[in-house]
């Protein structure tokens, strides 16, 4: 898994050596108990899911809680949450990268691969939720010899184009992003890594010229970025929007999805940084203050949730409509109000600590309170699918739902899917970006110019 030796190696060679090149090979040769622990314990959870989910695929849709009234429970639910998970990550690293923000050279890298790694996950759903996974080609609109098209007037059809491009423009922005660290990893690794690197570096040896055309090109991507994770949380919002369902039928689903998404994500976010901190002694780097942006960008965050929670419930009774109403109240009160409540206390009252600044400061606090998000944003998209389903017009056929454990446990599998392939990111991949931390200490005066010999050409500060 991890050629531990040749990355070793090349962190001790006698060679003169940044402290910056140093740090990275070293977190990326590391071995430690808790990064296999960590490791093992998602790999588990990606494999009941992946049992759970053999059950599914020879019993049906049958073996989880769904039935004719809930049609969209836990499933979908995941879908979203991770969907909502994606699109904080890039949103924020090109955000930073338009506002020359020195935080953005450890946070944009690991947020970028969230992106990602949430989004590839996020599209596992749908295809289980078909029930016929195995047919799941045919939302694609290609050509063939029957004639059968996809109705692109369905929105979950839009979601497979938002998606699709969604994930191809963030996994091009994520690998441009990684060219310049390519060719300089290709130079001080050994073994295996090393014609991986340079093949994946595509010829990039750091010329004027080389730097020319891709300070150009980041940019391009960067800005086709921001726009396109609006519109593409905006999309999956309309997939609810676009009904004439109680609770759903809302113009404020678009900026109350993509709210959510950057809420959700940046709770990710401190997540994973706080771990690779902890776990790779990267205190030089991941520091104090980008915990202490992180905190109030998901305090903003929660406060425009909270505002959109009590403007649902304010039009819901202000519009007059009975059916709406009902669906609202009971939420609120009737069979999930427990979940209600705990979304509230997740989404609205713990985030408001964060107006401490020891709080923001705390780093233990922190992922405490990015674990309450994390729990309440996954129940805050249970809670508006199921609780319209199964209160809507019709008294006769509402009906309540409760996801089974083997739903429960493919919905879990997702998250150790998740977990699964950032570990393996970072392992094989640099977690933050050495070219823009160069840059970054060179333009501070805080580095000394190294021998092209080594690779520091890569690294031209802008």
């Amino acid at each position: 898994m991890t050629d531990a030796n040749s990355l070793t190696a090349a962190v001790g060679e006698p060679s003169p050596i940044t402290r910056i090149e140093r740090d990275t090979l070293a977190s990326m040769a590391d071995t430690s108990g808790y990064y296999w622990l960590g490791l093992l314990g998602a790999v588990s959870l990606t494999a009941l899911g992946g049992w759970a989910l053999s059950q599914m695929l020879r019993e049906g849709l049958g073996i989880t809680g769904l039935n004719g009234t809930v049609m969209w429970g836990s499933l979908i639910t995941s879908f979203v949450f991770f969907i909502g998970v994606s699109h904080s990550g890039t949103l924020v690293s090109a955000i930073l990268f338009f506002t020359r923000s020195p935080l953005r050279a450890a946070v944009g890298r690991s947020a970028e691969a969230m992106t990602v790694i949430a989004i590839l996950t996020a599209g596992v759903y749908p295809v289980i939720h078909l029930g016929r996974a195995w047919l799941a080609f045919f939302l694609l609109p290609y050509p063939n010899q029957r004639g059968l098209w996809p109705n692109v007037r369905s929105p979950l059809e839009w979601d497979v184009f938002a998606v699709c491009s969604y994930v191809t423009v963030s996994a091009l922005f994520l690998y441009m992003g990684m060219l310049p660290d390519f060719a300089l990893l290709s130079r001080r690794v050994r073994g295996w890594r090393r014609p991986l690197y340079r093949i994946l570096s595509l010829g990039f040896s750091g010329t004027d010229g080389e730097w020319g055309l891709f300070e150009k090109a980041y940019p391009i991507f960067a800005a086709v970025v921001i726009p396109l994770a609006v519109s593409v949380h905006s999309v999956v919002s309309w997939d609810f929007a676009m009904t004439l369902s109680p609770g759903w039928h809302s113009a404020i689903f678009p900026p109350y999805f993509v709210a959510g998404a950057i809420f959700s994500g940046v709770a990710m976010a401190i997540l994973l940084l706080g771990g690779l901190r902890r776990g790779y002694k990267l205190e030089h780097y991941i520091k104090p203050e980008h915990f202490d942006l992180l905190a109030k960008l998901m305090l903003s965050m929660s406060l425009v949730m909270t505002f959109v929670y009590a403007t649902e419930f304010f039009m819901a009774f202000y519009r007059g409509s009975a059916a709406e109403s009902e669906v609202f109240r009971w939420r609120a009160t009737g069979t999930y109000a427990p979940v209600f409540w705990l979304v509230v206390l997740c989404n609205s009252v713990a985030p408001l600590a964060i107006f401490w600044r020891r709080v923001r400061r705390s780093l233990a606090t922190l992922v405490v309170l990015s674990v309450l998000v994390t729990i309440g944003m996954w129940f805050e998209r249970f809670m508006f699918i199921v609780t319209t389903l199964a209160h809507g017009y019709d008294s006769y056929a509402w009906r309540n739902y409760t996801p089974t454990p083997r739903e429960v446990c493919i919905c879990l599998g997702g998250f150790g899917m998740f977990v699964t392939l950032f570990l393996l990111f970072i392992k094989i991949l640099p977690s933050m970006s050495i070219a823009e931390t160069m840059q970054g200490e060179h333009a501070a005066g805080a580095t000394t110019r190294g021998d092209p010999a080594h690779g520091h050409e890569v690294t031209r500060a802008t």
